[in-house]
């Protein structure tokens, strides 16, 4: 510990030693810089005003005499001797003269940051690499000529240093800084090592206490009486054990409490350790799983819990996983659910888990008729929907340009639209049927159109699944007489549902035949067939043929019940015929219509004569 605090130490202070230097370094080589750069500015407009106080005569731009450019090459010679160079540049860009190399040479001058300046506002300056000279420069460039006047009497002088290498200019005091820097850590580091090493040794006292204390041993530990940081903490190590002799006093009497408390629970609590041993088991646990008494301290789990799921859960738990959750059913005719959760116990020397049994059974059967009414609500919304957009995609596709099919498109979709906004209406119909208040608009319907209309919103979902509708009735066949939205929703039903429960490639047929004073509806299908057993039910609210059974999905259970009312309302009955796997033929029966008496024969109601 000792050799590792020093290092922790040693390590910390040359970091930060380092990064002073560093910081240093680099605002001294700014501070520097700056200070080199301003310098050469003010010399360079001291040469500048030299220079203008005594500018070149020159009559064109170029020279076009000899004796002007023999004289302005002498001329800049002359301004060169001051140190700097000197280079004159052309509002063209192009280089006159230059005090250090060959004007002819030189690439145009136009672009460069200073000329531009200068010919825009009278000077400009610069610091960059000269391509020319291959090193860095710091520029300064003033306007000749007239302001107002002619281009061509136009230039600019400009005047150039070099600038020096800082780091030459900062490396003697680099040098003395890195040097006084090295006493400095060298003496730092024998503190460091005196200190560390009496912190540690105090350290190393703590750490001994410590490790008493979490044997048992909780005498205090004598304080240094230096009141530092480590002797606070050695009397906080002392409170401390002084709190921990107290609580493991009364873990005893705790203990007792809690078990107090679990056995008094309405929920089933059940501990196991890793040997999947019961620990403790309370009387609700015994009686959810019917054991009678709790199963006694020491038995296995095996023994006690016949429940699969919940074994697995503990087997999950204990392997590793923190927390489990799982359900159960419990009972035969009056079944119970219980959510069970099982935790992870973890304690000084041992490992376990904890299974908790709360009865969910009120929330299970909640939960279960919410979800029929959304299953219901969901199955009765989304015929028409399907309609409207099929008949509306249909129409933009091309159809609304067919004078023959458009009318009977937009009629399908309005009649499909107000079924829509009835739907919200027809959540009441059950309870109005209960109390024997459900009214018809009885109305004479052509049997044909009545079925094409139907099988014309079937198609787009039949078409998607890969099935073949197929309608087989006679060329000569009775109007019959009822509502037609409702009739409608029970063909539709039946029809969705044979989609439903048919695996692609199947096929759906629709017939009507002539029964007596009746007609009888059928809608056969090559799909998954219904149970024997289940067929007396399938027609109670809410029921649902095992999902198990059907291999996608089961029904919502409240369209088969709201048609046979529909049904029954008109004076006829209806019922199914099945076989597992070989399909099955759902018949609805619909009187006659009877133009004397514009009622059904069979006894229906009619809110129209």
């Amino acid at each position: 510990m000792r050799r590792n605090l020093f290092t922790k130490l040693a390590l910390a202070f040359l970091a930060l030693l380092l990064c002073v230097l560093v910081a240093v370094d680099f605002f001294a080589d700014r501070a520097i810089r700056r200070d080199y750069e301003r310098t050469g500015f003010e010399q360079l407009q001291a040469i500048a005003q030299l220079a203008q106080a005594n500018p070149p005569e020159l009559s064109a731009l170029p020279p076009e005499k000899p004796e002007e450019a023999a004289a302005l090459e002498t001329w800049v010679q002359h301004i060169a001797a001051s140190g700097a160079r000197v280079t004159v540049v052309t509002a063209e860009g192009m280089v006159l003269a230059d005090s250090q190399s060959d004007p002819q040479t030189m690439e145009n001058h136009a672009a460069r940051p200073e000329i531009l300046q200068a010919f825009a506002e009278g000077s400009g300056r610069s610091i960059r690499h000269s391509a020319t000279l291959h090193r860095d420069l710091v520029y300064l460039a003033v306007r000749q000529g007239p302001k107002a006047g002619p281009v061509g009497k136009k230039y600019v002088l400009r005047f150039a240093l070099p600038v020096e290498t800082v780091g030459q200019l900062l490396w003697p005091f680099r040098k003395s800084l890195w040097l006084a820097s090295g006493l400095i850590l060298l003496l730092a580091g024998l503190v460091v090592v005196a200190v560390s090493r009496k912190f540690s040794d105090r350290i190393e006292r703590l750490t001994a206490f410590s490790q008493r204390v979490a044997e048992g041993d909780f005498r205090a530990q004598a304080s240094d009486g230096t009141g530092d940081a480590l002797d606070v903490l050695s009397d906080s190590l002392n409170q401390t054990a002084t709190r921990l002799d107290k609580t493991i006093r009364t873990l005893t009497e705790e203990r007792n409490l809690s078990s107090a408390i679990l056995g008094s629970m309405v929920e089933g609590v059940l501990v196991v350790n890793a040997a999947e041993r019961v620990v403790f088991a309370n009387r609700s646990f015994a009686e959810i799983l019917g054991m009678g008494v709790p199963p006694q301290t020491g038995s296995g789990l095996v023994e006690c819990v016949r429940q699969t799921e919940l074994i697995e859960a503990v087997h999950k738990v204990l392997g590793g996983e923190p927390r489990v959750e799982a359900e159960i059913v419990t009972g035969t005719l009056r079944q119970h659910y219980f959510a069970a959760t099982v935790a992870s116990v973890r304690t000084t020397g041992t490992d376990g888990a904890v299974l908790v049994l709360h009865d969910i059974t009120d929330l299970r059967k909640l939960e279960r008729v919410r979800r029929d009414f959304v299953a219901n609500v969901s199955h009765e919304f989304r015929t028409p929907l399907t309609a409207i957009q099929g008949f509306a995609e249909t129409l933009l596709a091309g159809a609304m340009d067919d004078p023959q099919n458009r009318g009977r498109f937009l009629e399908i979709i309005v009649e499909h639209s107000r079924r829509l906004a009835r739907l919200t209406e027809d959540l009441l119909m059950l309870s109005k049927m209960d109390a024997d208040r459900l009214d018809f608009e009885t109305r004479r319907i052509p049997v044909g159109p009545f079925i094409e209309s139907c099988m014309e919103t079937a198609q787009p979902r039949a078409r998607d699944k890969d099935l073949r509708l197929s309608v087989n009735q006679p060329t000569k066949i009775p109007d019959i007489a009822g509502d037609r939205r409702r009739l409608t929703e029970v063909l539709q039903n039946l029809l969705d549902n044979a989609i439903q429960y048919t695996p692609a490639g199947g096929q759906i047929m629709v017939s009507a035949e002539v029964s007596g004073s009746e007609v009888v509806f059928t809608v056969s299908d090559t799909g998954i067939g219904i149970p024997q057993a289940e067929q007396p039910r399938i027609f109670e609210r809410f029921y649902r043929v095992d999902v198990a059974r059907s291999r996608e999905v089961g029904g919502t259970g409240l369209g088969l019940a709201i048609s046979k009312h529909l049904v029954e309302g008109h004076g006829g009955r209806i019922w199914v015929e099945s076989e597992i796997g070989q399909g099955a033929q759902f018949h609805f029966s619909v009187p006659i219509f009877d133009a004397e008496r514009m009622t059904p024969r069979g006894g229906g109601r009619s809110s129209a004569a």
